[in-house]
């Protein structure tokens, strides 16, 4: 029996990147200075995408770190009209506040309403065991 797959052209990606980077201050930095430097490339906009990343690489390297494994960064454009950032840490048990959980004088937490703010659709996808992704979705509109 032969079976058809039928995609979308949307859902075929027309640029990608992907890098793993350790679990640092220093990776969670270089994750967003590559992301400024492969949208510009691309000719996409960087911003907001390189502060989402930053947010999102930050919370990789503080809440996600587990010695000895890396974080994964991944960018994928779709026909120039949806950049989304993807970010895969092995903490796969520890996820993400609620949007706007944070308590108003917590000194941590506000990262995720940064990302929500800037971001068009945000959300998490867990595993495969013991991962867990944190994406973000941007409507490039060209």
């Amino acid at each position: 029996m032969t079976q058809e797959i039928t995609r979308t052209e949307h859902s075929v990606p027309t640029r990608q990147f992907t890098v793993l980077l350790s679990p640092t201050r220093r990776g969670a930095r270089l994750a967003r200075l590559l992301t400024a430097a492969h949208l510009g490339d691309w000719g996409l906009p960087t911003e907001p995408a390189a502060n989402i990343v930053a947010e999102l690489a930050a919370n990789a390297a503080v809440h996600g770190r587990v010695s000895g494994r890396d974080f994964r960064l991944g960018l994928t454009v779709h026909r120039d009209t949806l950049l989304r950032i993807e970010v895969t840490d092995t903490r796969g048990e520890r996820l993400p506040l609620a949007l706007g959980a944070a308590a108003d004088d917590a000194e941590s937490g506000r990262g995720l309403l940064i990302v929500g703010a800037l971001a068009d659709r945000w959300g998490v996808d867990v595993g495969p065991a013991p991962r867990k992704t944190v994406w973000a979705e941007l409507d490039l509109g060209r």
